[in-house]
This record gives C-alpha cells, sequence and structure tokens, in this order.
C-alpha cells in the first residue's frame, strides 16, 4: 500500500543527574537497560523499543528530544525518572518535543530488600519521588501523555505500553495521510463533508481531489491480460460464483472490476496515498461502482469512505494500521435495526464496500444489480461478519472542532440466515443497549458512516484521542443518559474555554 514509514521505534529516555556519581550512574544505566528489556517481552505492538543513554543534564535532554522529533521511526517516547532529576532540567527538552509521550512510573526492584536495604540503595532506587517531580512539569506545560504505573515485567504494564504504542502508530499514520478523493462530496449530505484544513492542521493529513476521469482514464489504460491474470488470483482466493468465472456468461464483469482495482491501486501507489473515497452520484464513464477493488484495497490496508467521506476513509486508514496482525477494521454504515424478537441489534453493511478483514468465511464473488446510480451491475464480496468483541467509530467536524465517537459492541451472528441480501454486512449488538446506544450517538452528532473493528482496542482509541488532542465520547456498558448529556456540556464548554485565541 501507500509509503507509510513501518519501521516503527520508541525511544525509551532515563532521567537521572550528575550529583550522584560515576559508580552510581553506571547502576542506574545498567537497571535502565533491564527495565526496557522487562518491558519489551509484554509489549506486543510492531515496535522496537530503543533504549537511549540515561539523561544528566539540560542540553543533554533537549537534544535528545529534538533527535526524537526529528527522526521518521521514532513514533514516540517513554521517559522513566530513575532516580532524581530536577524537573526544570527537562523544560526545554519538553518543549522541543513533538512526538506522542508515554511516563512509565516504575523502579527497577518489585520488592523491596527489608533486611538489606541501606541510604545507598534508597539513593539509587528514587523513582518514587523523582518521577512525581517530573510529572509536575509536565503537568504545568500541559502536555498531553499517558501515565502507566506498575513494575516493568507485568503484563498489565505491558498491556497498556502496548495500546499506546499502536496509538502512537496511528498517529504517525495521520501525520503522513493522503487521501484521494475521487468526485466531491454526496450532495446536500453535512455530515460526510467537512473542514479539510482545519482536518491538516489538526491531524496532518492530506486530502486531494481528483476527478473522476482521472480514474476513468486509468481503468481504460489498463490491459486485457493484466485484468484476467487479476481474475485468476479471484477465482484462488475467493469463491467466485460460476457466471463470473472465466468463460462465464458474466466473466467480462470481473473483467472490469479487476480493471479498476488495478487502475485505483496504481494511482493510490504513485501518489503515495493512504486513503481514499468514491461517490456513486459521480462516476462518469465508470461502468461499474467500484466494489470488488474497493473491498481488495481496504484489506491491503487502504482507508475508504463511500459518498465522498473522507474523514471516515481517514480514520479507517489510521485505525487499519492500528489493527493487530489478524485482526479486522472495516468502513461500516449502520444500516437498519433488529427491535425484537430477542435483543435489539444492528445491521450493518454499505452498498458494497465492507472489508473482508472482518468476515468470518471465505467471501463469494457475486454479482447483483445496485438499484441507485444507474450503471451496469456491480462485482462484489459477500459474507458476514464473525462474532467478536469490538467498536464502531467516527469522526466528525463540529464546526469550532473535531470529535471521535467511539460504541462498544458485540458483533453477533444474525439471527435467521440472509438469503436475498446480496452485499458484506455485521449484525452487531450495541452496549449498553440499542435504544440508550442509539440516542447517545445521535446526541453527540454522530455520523452514520463507520469504523468497524474488531480488533483495535477501546484503550488504544482513547490514548489516540489523547495524542491528537480531539474530544473523545465513549459509549458503552456504563452510559446513562442522563450523565452523558452533561458530559456533552461540560465537554463542549471545556473545547471552546480551551480554544486558542
Amino acid at each position: 500500500m501507500a509509503k507509510v514509514n513501518k519501521k516503527y521505534e520508541i525511544w525509551f529516555l532515563t532521567g537521572s543527574q550528575n550529583l550522584y556519581g560515576e559508580e552510581t550512574l553506571k547502576q542506574v544505566a545498567e537497571q535502565s537497560k533491564l527495565v526496557l528489556e522487562q518491558l519489551q517481552k509484554n509489549v506486543s505492538a510492531p515496535v522496537d523499543l530503543v533504549w537511549k543513554p540515561v539523561l544528566k543534564t539540560p542540553d543533554a535532554i533537549r537534544r535528545q528530544m529534538l533527535d526524537a522529533s526529528a527522526d521518521d521511526n521514532c513514533v514516540g517516547v517513554i521517559t522513566w525518572m530513575h532516580t532524581f532529576s530536577p524537573a526544570k532540567m527537562w523544560i526545554a527538552g519538553l518543549d522541543a518535543l513533538q512526538k506522542p509521550l508515554l511516563h512509565l512510573h516504575t523502579q527497577a526492584n518489585q520488592s523491596l530488600p527489608w533486611a538489606t536495604i541501606d541510604m545507598d540503595f534508597m539513593n539509587l532506587n528514587q523513582a518514587a519521588h523523582g518521577d512525581r517531580e517530573y510529572a509536575h512539569m509536565v503537568s504545568r506545560m500541559s502536555i498531553a501523555r499517558k501515565v502507566v504505573v506498575g513494575e516493568p515485567a507485568s503484563k498489565t504494564v505491558g498491556s497498556h505500553v502496548t495500546a499506546w504504542a499502536y496509538a502512537t502508530i496511528g498517529w504517525n499514520t495521520s501525520q503522513n495521510l493522503k487521501l484521494a478523493r475521487f468526485g466531491d462530496n454526496m450532495r446536500y449530505v453535512s455530515v460526510t463533508d467537512g473542514d479539510k484544513v482545519s482536518a491538516q492542521m489538526q491531524f496532518g493529513m492530506s486530502i486531494e481531489q481528483f476527478g473522476v476521469n482521472t480514474l476513468v482514464d486509468a481503468v481504460a489504460k489498463v490491459s486485457d491480460s493484466a485484468a484476467e491474470a487479476l481474475c485468476e488470483v479471484y477465482e484462488r482466493d475467493y469463491d467466485v460464483v460460476a457466471e463470473l468465472r472465466k468463460n462465464g456468461a458474466r466473466h467480462e464483469s470481473l473483467v472490469y472490476g479487476a480493471k479498476i482495482e488495478i487502475a485505483l491501486r496504481s494511482i493510490l501507489e504513485a501518489g503515495d496515498f493512504n486513503a481514499f473515497t468514491s461517490n456513486f452520484e459521480d462516476l462518469g464513464e465508470l461502468r461499474q461502482l467500484p466494489g470488488l477493488a474497493v473491498q481488495r484495497l481496504m484489506a491491503d490496508g487502504y482507508g475508504f469512505g463511500g459518498e465522498g467521506d473522507w474523514k471516515t476513509s481517514a480514520l479507517g486508514a489510521i485505525l487499519k494500521s492500528m489493527t493487530p496482525t489478524g485482526g479486522g477494521t472495516s468502513f461500516m454504515e449502520d444500516y437498519t435495526y433488529h427491535f425484537g424478537p430477542g435483543p435489539a441489534l444492528v445491521l450493518g453493511a454499505h452498498m458494497l464496500e465492507v472489508c473482508p478483514t472482518i468476515s468470518g468465511q471465505k467471501p463469494r464473488i457475486e454479482i447483483h444489480p445496485l438499484g441507485i446510480g444507474g450503471k451496469e451491475d456491480p462485482v462484489r464480496m459477500v459474507f458476514t461478519a464473525k462474532p467478536a468483541e469490538g467498536r464502531v467509530v467516527c469522526l466528525v467536524d463540529l464546526g469550532d472542532r473535531f470529535r471521535m465517537i467511539s460504541n462498544e459492541i458485540e458483533i453477533v451472528d444474525p439471527t435467521e440466515d440472509l438469503p436475498n441480501l446480496p452485499v458484506a454486512r455485521a449484525v452487531w449488538k450495541p452496549q449498553p443497549s440499542l435504544e440508550t446506544s442509539a440516542e447517545a450517538w445521535m446526541l453527540a452528532g454522530g455520523s452514520h458512516h463507520t469504523v468497524l473493528t474488531n480488533s483495535v482496542t477501546a484503550e488504544a482509541i482513547e490514548d489516540f484521542a489523547r495524542i491528537a488532542k480531539v474530544e473523545l465520547v465513549a459509549i458503552d456498558e456504563s452510559t446513562e443518559m442522563r450523565a452523558f448529556r452533561k458530559e456533552l456540556q461540560w465537554s463542549a464548554a471545556y473545547h471552546r474555554l480551551a480554544e486558542r485565541l
């Protein structure tokens, strides 16, 4: 897919000072390396934790933070005050830091050696108050960060650091994200549009417009032989219906779908794009709405949004970069409800474009009429999402700020078979209930398009929102509407007071 940095590093910085002498500082360095080694064992995100020499002076701290900010491989910084590192030494460095920050509050030893503890031990192991000195300065400077407390070998500590590490990867994706928008926004629709300049200022993402004829011309240049070769891949990897297979009555439709994929992929790769949109109202001379092509590109990590929805597409690319190997993340839409009998459920789908990474079975490639758009019948994968815990997330533009909204869900098997629904779909039970989640979602101004993930954790999403300095509204099993309304009011007041002059 697009050229996003894949060699992720998180730098591990240890604070001390020259006051303690050479012998003690040598012990500090040795124990710092041991702490990092223990921590790394329980961090499952695809990052390398890189040890850096112990920081003892303001100049060294500032230079290290500048280097971290300038290094394309570095996606975040973990700091730990092994001894007592006077916090005024850190002001210039913290002010220079442009990467996400995690403060690890730990110590080299799990248990105190009660029988032998002396002042040498006390002078060496001072994180309990050294970290508090440092944390005071970080708070005073109003720097967003995550604080993780506990012994470095703890799986709980590793889990918290893992969530934050995935969030730093998402932030790196956001900062380097380029999105190709084929056509404009679906006419009259508000929530899929927004302020692209503000989005670039806050998230780093660049939204670039292409006339649909750019894609039309690229499709026309794809050779039949190249498309046929891709069709062979389809027949190998998916369950392709007989009429679309080679020598089938409608095989040519699959060939055209393959040409769309080849053309789209070539444009995205040539422009280093991570995400894209399409719009069924603006297809030009395209014979089909891109369906199969979009699904395959999403499976490769691209973000996508229908009807010109660039915010959902960008969020999709970000969350896909945060998805652990083997997990699933997809463009989604709350389409219709099942109020009963039995638990109230949401049936999520879209016209064609749901990612097969959430599938519970081998996808089937089929062809059916679309019913809107006035084009030829498009090819698409059909499948049902596998049961899993997950969440649906959206990014909306409220005019004065952006807001992320996340709803915890349980993806379930459909109550009955869906033999006549010719699209990929997911069925889920929202928390705490359909009635409360839908009311909360709408009061928060949530969009009808979302990103569904069965793998990116709620903690990682919260960490990303903190890094991005964007409001996050969480709807989960504890949501109660009276308190939720007050939360929205307090949040609105806070963000208006915190707005830059």
